[in-house]
C-alpha cells in the first residue's frame, strides 16, 4: 500500500497532481481551449502573455480569453460581432468583472496579475455561472456558501443508498482516500455508498483515463483539467490519468481524497461555493487536505430537504 509520507509517482516520475475538470451538461466542451491537449502547451498557458491587457486592446489571444469566459459562464454576446475575434470590448470588460467579483479579486474589468494566476490554476471544469448568474438559495445568507445545477436535479428518495463501480485498472492505492471521501458524505447525509456487487448496472462509475476517452471532453496530458463528473442521476466520475496527485499535503500538489470529494458533492447535485474553505470552491487547493464545510452540508440538505 502507498505509504502516506509521500506522494505517489507516474510512470515519468512525476508526482501525480489533480485539478478537478469536471462537465456540466448546459455547457460546451472546450473546444477552442482544447488546442493544446495534444501540443507541449498545459491548456491555460495563453493567458500569461495577455496579463495587463483591458478594454480597446487587440491582442492575439484575447479570443482564447473569452472561450475560456464563455465556457465557465461568464461571458454571453448578444451580439456577436466580436464574439470571435481578438478585440477587448465592454462586453468583455463587464465579463471580467464579473469573474473577479466571484472571486473576490479586485473588481477592474482588466487582467491584472491576480486575475490571470487566478484563471490559470487547474480547477473545475463546471461553469461557476448560469446565463451570467450564480444559481443560488434564495436565503441571502447562502449566496456564496453553496449553489445548484440548473433544474436542482438530484437523486430520489429512492436512490438514497447508492452503488458504485471501480474500472478494473484503478490504482489500489487511490481506493482507500475515495471510500473515505464517499464515507465523509455519507456522514452528514442520509446516503450510504457502496461497492457494486450483482446484476443490473451501478449507480456511480469511477475510473481514470487518458486524452480523449469517448464523451467528448478530452482531458490534458499536464493536469490544468483532471477530473469531471455529471450531476444526478447520470453518476460519471472521470479522472485524468495524466493528473499528478498525491495523498495528504504536500506542496504544489492536489490530496486526492479532497478532489474526490469534490466530485461527490457534485455527484450528488452541488454546485460550487464562493467560499474558499468549502469543498466544493472551484480551484483545488494546493498542498491541503480538505473536509466537507458547512456550507456543503447546508447545501446538500437545502437541495434534497433533509
Amino acid at each position: 500500500m502507498l505509504p502516506t509520507t509521500r506522494p505517489y509517482l507516474d510512470g515519468k516520475g512525476f508526482p501525480l497532481l489533480s485539478a478537478v475538470h469536471l462537465k456540466q451538461c448546459h455547457s460546451p466542451p472546450l473546444r477552442n481551449l482544447a488546442y493544446s491537449f495534444n501540443k507541449k502547451l498545459p491548456p491555460f498557458q495563453f493567458l500569461k502573455r495577455l496579463q495587463g491587457c483591458h478594454k480597446g486592446d487587440k491582442i492575439k489571444g484575447i479570443q482564447e480569453l473569452k472561450e475560456y469566459l464563455k465556457y465557465f459562464g461568464y461571458l454571453r454576446y448578444k451580439n456577436r460581432a466580436h464574439a470571435n475575434d481578438d478585440y477587448f470590448d465592454d462586453v468583455l470588460e463587464s465579463a471580467i468583472k464579473m469573474y473577479q467579483q466571484n472571486y473576490r479579486l479586485k473588481t477592474t474589468g482588466s487582467l491584472t496579475s491576480e486575475t490571470v494566476s487566478k484563471m490559470m490554476m487547474p480547477r473545475c471544469g463546471v461553469a461557476d455561472l448560469t446565463n451570467g448568474t450564480i444559481k443560488k438559495s434564495s436565503n441571502a445568507y447562502h449566496t456564496s456558501g453553496y449553489t445548484f445545477f440548473p433544474g436542482n436535479p438530484k437523486w430520489p428518495a429512492s436512490k438514497y443508498a447508492l452503488t458504485y463501480e471501480l474500472r478494473y485498472d484503478t490504482p489500489p492505492h487511490l481506493i482507500p482516500p475515495l471510500q473515505n471521501a464517499f464515507q465523509a458524505w455519507a456522514n452528514v447525509t442520509p446516503f450510504t455508498f457502496s461497492p457494486f456487487h450483482g446484476r443490473g448496472n451501478p449507480d456511480i462509475t469511477i475510473g481514470l483515463y487518458k486524452g480523449d476517452h469517448g464523451d467528448g471532453y478530452p482531458f490534458d496530458a499536464f493536469g490544468a483539467i483532471a477530473a469531471h463528473s455529471w450531476p444526478p442521476q447520470d453518476g460519471r466520475l472521470h479522472f485524468n490519468s495524466y493528473g499528478r496527485f498525491c495523498i495528504g499535503a504536500f506542496p504544489n500538489l492536489y490530496d486526492f481524497g479532497t478532489v474526490a470529494s469534490h466530485e461527490i458533492g457534485h455527484l450528488l447535485g452541488l454546485g460550487h461555493s464562493r467560499d474558499e474553505e468549502a469543498i466544493m470552491y472551484p480551484v483545488a487547493p494546493f498542498g491541503r487536505v480538505k473536509g466537507i464545510h458547512q456550507y456543503d452540508i447546508e447545501g446538500v440538505r437545502a437541495l434534497y430537504e433533509f
